[in-house]
C-alpha cells in the first residue's frame, strides 16, 4: 500500500493513498466538524461545514478532498472559522428553531455545532422561510421538513443501505427539499418503516411515531391490565440514554424501571424467541423432509417482511410462517396468560418495547389478532422508553436489578442473541442439530454466522444432512442475496435476513449515535457483544431446553407446529403495491 505524507495544522501525518483530508485529520486526532458526512454512505461535501485551507483560491471540503503528497492543510484559521459559522447561520435561517419541543434537543448535531461555533444570532440572514406540512400518516415515522437541513444522509441511507429509495431531493436552490415521489406521504410509498433514515438524520426532521401517550393512557386506565415485554436488543442499548457506555447490559434496571412506570406484568420477549426457534426449526425440518419450498427464510424482522412483500413477492412462499417473537408473546398473553390469570382478553393491553420502528407497522397488521383482538396494542422504541423513564422522574442508574415475571419470563441464551445479525440462525442451528442428530451439541458457538460482514455463508453438517445457510442484514444486502438465488448462482436451505444492518441492535428505534462517534465505535459490534456475553452466562443456552417453553407445550400448545400453535403463533404474508392511493399529509 502506497503511503503519502502531509501536514495538518503543523502536524505531520502519513495516510494510505486514496485517503481524504478528513481521514488524515482524524488520524492526527484533529477534529473537523461535519454535518452531511456519513462514512461510506454519504460523502458528498454538500454542507461545507468541513471546509479547510490548502493554499487553493477557495476553501475546500475535507470529506471529499483527496490527501496528496506534501499537502499543507489548515483547519482552524480565521477564514475557516468564519466560513463555517456563516454556513451554519445560513442553514439556521431556514430551520425551525423550536428546539425546546424538539425530540432531538440536546442530542442534535446542528445544535451542538451552533454551540461550538458560538452562533448566538439566530436571526442572521433572516427573511423568507419555507413552510411544510408535517407528514405523520405512517404508523412508524414522522417527517418534518421544517427541520430538514438537506444534508441527504437519509436519502443515501434509504438508497444505499436499504435499497428502498423512496425519498430524494426535489427543486433547486432555496426551494430544494427532500420529498417522496409525487409529494406523497411516506405511508403511501414503498417505505418499509425500518427507521434507518431516523438513525441517519442529524436533526429532528425524522422521528418515530410516538405511542407513549397511548401507553400512559393504558397504564392509567383502572379497567386495563397492562403487560409489557422487551426485546433482547433493548437491554443492550437502553443504558446509553442514561450515560452508560455503549453495549452495557441493563436488563435488571430496565425491568425495575418498567415496574415503576406502572406496568402490571413485565415479560421477556426472549421467551417467545425460544418458542420461535422450536416452531421455526420444526417448520424447516418439515420442509426438508417433505420437499417443501426452500430456502426457508426467517420472518422475525418486520422491516424485511415489508421489503419482501413489496419488492420480492415471489419469495413470499419461502418465508417462515412464524410470527415474530413479540407478536407470539402478545398472542400468548391474550390466550394462555389470560386463562391462567382469570382475565378476559378484552381487558388486557400488551405493550412491546422494541429496537425497531417497523414493529409499529407490524402491530397494525389485521391478520395479527389471534384472539380476535390485536396481539400487540402498542409499540414503543428504546428511545421512547427512555423518555418515559426520565419524564417519570426515575433515577435509572440507582435502580436495583430485578427479574422478569416468571409465567412468560423464562429464557435461554439462544433467545438473547436474537438481537444480533446471525443470532436467529445460530439459535436455530443449536436446536436443529440436536433435533436432527439426536446428539448433544458440545460447541454452541457458530462463529461462521456471527459478525457484520454483508452476507455470511456456511455449510453446517447435521448428521447426514449438510445444511446450506446464509445470513444477510440490511435490505440492500438482502437484495444482493435474493438476486443471487434468482439467477441460480447460489443455493441455500435456510436464510436469516434482518432489515437493519447489524440486526436489531442497530434498529431504527435504538439510541441515536452521531456520525463522528460511529467512526470510532461500531454500535452493531458493541451492543451485540453484550448479547453474546449474556448468552454465555445463561443456565440454559438452547431454546428447546427452556423449562417454560416445555411447560407451555405440555399445558397448552401440544407440540411445535400443532394446530393450536398454528392458530396462535403463525401467520401469512401478502404481496403489496409499491405505491398506494395518495393521502393528504396530516399536520
Amino acid at each position: 500500500m502506497n503511503m503519502i505524507s502531509l501536514t495538518i495544522d503543523g502536524i505531520k501525518v502519513e495516510v494510505p493513498e486514496g485517503s481524504t483530508v478528513l481521514d488524515a485529520a482524524r488520524k492526527a486526532n484533529i477534529r473537523i466538524p461535519t454535518l452531511c458526512f456519513l462514512e461510506e454512505i454519504n460523502e458528498i461535501g454538500a454542507c461545507r461545514m468541513c471546509v479547510v485551507e490548502t493554499g487553493a483560491r477557495t476553501l475546500q471540503a475535507a470529506c471529499v478532498l483527496p490527501a496528496t503528497q506534501g499537502m499543507d492543510v489548515k483547519t482552524n484559521t480565521r477564514r475557516v472559522r468564519h466560513a463555517r459559522k456563516t454556513v451554519l447561520e445560513l442553514i439556521l435561517s431556514n430551520h425551525d428553531k423550536r428546539c425546546l419541543s424538539c425530540v432531538r434537543s440536546q442530542n442534535c448535531e446542528l445544535q451542538r455545532l451552533a454551540l461550538e461555533l458560538e452562533v448566538t444570532d439566530e436571526t442572521a440572514f433572516s427573511g423568507e422561510r419555507t413552510e411544510y406540512e408535517v407528514d405523520s400518516l405512517s404508523p412508524s415515522i414522522v417527517r418534518d421538513n421544517n427541520k430538514c437541513i438537506n444534508c441527504r444522509r437519509c436519502v443515501s441511507t434509504c438508497y444505499k443501505v436499504q435499497a428502498v429509495g423512496v425519498i430524494g431531493p426535489v427543486g433547486r436552490g432555496f426551494r430544494t427539499s427532500i420529498e417522496s415521489a409525487w409529494d406523497m406521504s411516506l405511508n403511501d410509498t414503498a417505505c418499509i418503516g425500518c427507521g434507518q433514515c431516523i438513525a441517519a438524520c442529524p436533526v429532528g426532521a425524522l422521528k418515530e411515531k410516538e405511542e407513549s401517550p397511548l401507553v400512559w393512557k393504558m397504564i392509567h386506565d383502572p379497567n386495563k391490565h397492562v403487560v409489557v415485554q422487551t426485546a433482547p436488543a433493548v437491554r443492550a442499548a437502553l443504558g446509553e440514554e442514561f450515560g452508560l457506555p455503549m453495549g452495557t447490559n441493563v436488563t435488571g434496571k430496565m425491568v425495575a424501571a418498567l415496574r415503576r412506570l406502572g406496568f402490571d406484568q413485565v415479560f421477556d420477549t426472549d421467551f417467545t424467541a425460544d418458542l420461535t426457534i422450536l416452531e421455526e426449526a420444526t417448520e424447516l425440518i418439515g420442509r426438508i423432509q417433505n420437499k417443501g419450498v426452500l430456502p426457508m427464510i426467517t420472518s422475525c424482522s418486520p422491516g424485511w417482511i415489508n421489503y419482501c412483500e413489496t419488492f420480492y413477492p415471489e419469495f413470499i412462499p419461502n418465508l417462515s410462517s412464524c410470527k415474530s417473537p413479540h407478536e407470539m408473546m402478545g398472542a400468548l398473553i391474550k390466550s394462555y396468560y389470560a386463562e391462567k390469570s382469570g382475565l378476559n382478553a378484552k381487558d388486557l393491553a400488551v405493550v412491546s418495547v422494541m429496537p425497531c420502528t417497523a414493529k409499529k407497522i407490524e402491530a397494525d397488521r389485521e391478520e395479527l389478532a389471534a384472539t380476535g383482538f390485536p396481539d400487540v396494542d402498542a409499540v414503543i422504541t428504546t428511545r421512547e422508553l427512555a423518555r418515559m423513564i426520565k419524564s417519570n422522574g426515575i433515577d435509572f442508574l440507582s435502580l436495583p436489578d430485578e427479574e422478569f415475571d416468571s409465567l412468560l419470563g423464562d429464557s435461554t441464551g439462544a433467545g438473547a442473541i436474537f438481537g444480533a445479525t446471525g443470532g436467529v440462525m445460530e439459535a436455530a442451528l443449536r436446536t436443529a442439530y440436536e433435533t436432527i442428530t439426536g446428539k448433544t451439541l458440545e460447541n454452541l458457538e457458530f462463529h461462521m454466522v456471527r459478525g457484520v460482514e454483508d452476507v455470511k455463508e456456511a455449510v453446517i453438517p447435521l448428521g447426514d444432512l449438510n445444511l446450506r445457510v446464509a445470513v444477510a442484514h440490511g435490505t440492500a444486502n438482502a437484495k444482493t442475496l435474493l438476486e443471487s438465488i434468482k439467477s441460480g448462482e447460489k443455493q441455500y436451505d435456510f436464510i436469516e435476513i434482518m432489515g437493519c444492518r447489524g440486526g436489531c441492535v442497530d434498529g431504527g428505534g435504538q439510541p441515536l449515535v452521531d456520525a463522528e462517534t460511529r467512526v470510532r465505535m461500531d454500535p452493531r459490534k458493541m451492543r451485540a457483544r453484550a448479547l453474546y456475553q449474556a448468552d454465555e452466562g445463561m443456565t440454559y443456552r438452547k431454546s428447546h431446553e427452556n423449562p417454560g417453553v416445555k411447560r407451555i407445550y405440555e399445558d397448552y400448545l401440544g407440540e411445535p407446529n400443532s394446530h393450536k400453535a398454528h392458530q396462535l403463533l403463525h401467520t401469512h404474508y401478502t404481496a403489496r403495491n409499491k405505491y398506494k392511493t395518495p393521502q393528504k399529509p396530516q399536520a
